[in-house]
């Protein structure tokens, strides 16, 4: 007999799933029976929200779905948070999740764990939520998840199983087999000839690449240069153009320098981006405007309606439709594009604030010194400097949950995540002191784990963003002032190396250091002390 807990596991790991994320529990254990032989490894969290971070930092830097594992009740409203998140950045997470038997589901008689409608609660934040009734159709709601993170906009998937099937007799269905993948679809020959001709009639081409792009990096790179065309990149775009590229303008969109740029284009080309306002704030109105030509490209046709409406509108995988721009456009003078950006960014950094200069300085020094470093970022002020102007390296090394939904305790599992699915590159975790309350047991999974972090420590004694913000709008601040912990003795307990970086001019020593130590580190950074060396 062949439990169906076990027939699950192996159609996972036939389908290239390599990790899972989970807490064990006596309504998923069955799950468990048959993970001990695969090719998977389990990763244990302290918190389920801390899994479906960790899930989404590891489907960030490898394109794959990330996999949870949680229970019935408790386990889902703990994960909910981080579905949220990832349905926000729409990032690949598969969660699988048990449910009460068949016929106790929903009866409101008080079973362990009992909700009323799990899956009400799972189509907030999924492409779609499925209860498996009958073991037979596992394959087809399995090849339904995949196909949403292959071909359609990634969102996390949620499917629940009673605990009375998971010990179903599964030998009738055979092995497990894998799932023939689905291809992205391409764009409409029609669409790109009218938009390859706007390309030519245009002056003033501006790109925009938001997060749905970095799969067509290289792309993007030889367009631009064919246009001679700024690429503005969102948050979630950073890197799509690397940091010495001429062309690369990392700055968040809304900002007034990169907003001018914006405006005065007459043609933009808005590749895998919401065009929202995490990334716009209010600017899109007085863009809208000024009436320049407006080409998007997504796979959402929703999507293209929603912000800066397109004159053209191309439905397609990001990379096959600028492929396609390209082979379709001619070359251009190289010259006033550059010269944009450079009017652009000198723009930018006159006036910037000494915390976001401090900012700047650390994410910077980040990048120069460790070299292909992957950066993850909570709701913290050095990352807030970052989404308005980091240039980042490469698509996927700078992320955080700054933009979208907008969640805090999320650097340090998906930190986790992030090394998990890609060990040969340094991963540095900032948070703050107040974001890293929220996961801060996770120290101890990425011990357990052997992910060995940099956890950049940004100190200021509260969540300093709502005191200012509070302070800026007349309101007492309340609630903000919140109780520091020793983070030295809570890393030493951890078995995490502690440090503190004073000063600016030795953190580049201390990075150094961290990189030497076997283990992990924690590397404090209190802010009054750091921004001295910035005057205002």
């Amino acid at each position: 007999m062949r439990p169906f807990g076990a027939y699950v596991v192996e159609c996972l790991a036939a389908n290239g799933v390599d990790h899972v994320f989970g807490i064990p529990g006596v309504h998923t254990v069955e799950l468990y029976r048959a993970l001990p032989g695969s090719p998977i490894r389990h990763i244990t969290p302290r918190h389920e929200q801390g899994a479906g971070f960790m899930a989404e930092g590891y489907a960030r830097v490898t394109g794959k779905p990330g996999v949870c594992f949680v229970i019935t009740g408790p386990g889902l409203t703990n994960i909910a948070t981080a579905m949220a998140q990832a349905y926000g950045e729409s990032l690949p997470m598969l969660v699988i999740s048990t449910v009460n038997p068949v016929g106790a589901m929903g009866s409101g008689a008080g079973h362990l764990h009992e909700l009323p409608d799990q899956r009400q609660l799972m189509r907030q934040f999924t492409a779609f939520s499925h209860t498996i009734l009958d073991i037979a159709e596992f394959d087809t709601v399995l090849a339904r998840a995949f196909a949403v993170f292959s071909a359609s906009r990634p969102r996390p998937v949620h499917i629940e199983i009673p605990v009375d099937l998971l010990v179903r007799d599964s030998s009738g269905l055979g092995a497990a087999r894998a799932i023939s993948p689905i291809a992205p679809p391409g764009p409409n020959a029609a669409a790109v000839s009218e938009a390859v001709e706007a390309c030519a009639r245009a002056s003033r081409p501006l790109i925009v690449a938001g997060g749905g792009s970095k799969a067509a990096a290289g792309a993007i790179a030889r367009l631009a240069g064919l246009l001679d065309a700024p690429v503005l990149m969102t948050t979630n775009g950073r890197g799509v153009l690397s940091d010495a590229d001429p062309l690369a303008v990392p700055l968040n969109p809304g900002y007034d320098a990169a907003h001018r740029l914006l405006a005065h284009a007459d043609l933009v080309i808005a590749v895998g981006t919401e065009l929202g306002p995490t990334d716009f704030d209010d600017t899109l109105p007085a863009v809208k405007s000024m009436r320049p030509k407006v080409i998007r490209i997504d796979l959402d046709p929703e999507q293209i309606c929603r912000g800066l409406p397109a004159d053209i509108g191309i439905i397609s995988d990001a990379r096959l439709a600028v492929e396609a721009l390209c082979d379709g456009a001619r070359q251009r003078e190289a010259g006033q594009g550059a010269e944009r950006v450079r009017a652009t960014l000198g723009d930018f950094e006159t006036g910037l604030s000494a915390r976001t200069r401090a900012g700047l300085h650390l994410l910077n020094t980040l990048r120069d010194t460790l070299p292909d470093v992957i950066i993850v970022g909570d709701s913290t002020q050095p990352v807030y400097s970052g989404c308005l102007g980091f240039a980042a390296s490469t698509p996927s090394s700078f992320f955080c949950s700054a933009t979208g939904y907008g969640t805090l305790g999320y650097a340090l599992p998906a930190a986790i995540g992030a090394k998990l699915g890609n060990p040969s590159r340094p991963v540095v975790c900032i948070t703050g002191d107040g974001g890293i309350q929220f996961t801060l047991a996770e120290l101890g999974s990425a011990v357990e784990a052997d992910a060995r972090l940099i956890v950049i420590l940004w100190n200021n004694q509260g969540y300093g963003e709502i005191k200012s913000y509070m302070q800026g709008r007349d309101i007492e601040p309340l609630g903000v002032d919140i109780f520091t912990p020793d983070f030295r003795k809570i890393a030493e307990a951890f078995g995490w190396r502690w440090d503190k970086a004073a000063r600016p001019e030795v953190l580049r020593q201390c990075l150094s250091m961290a990189c030497a130590h076997q283990g992990s580190t924690v590397l404090e950074i209190d802010e009054a002390a750091f921004l001295e060396a910035f005057p205002a």
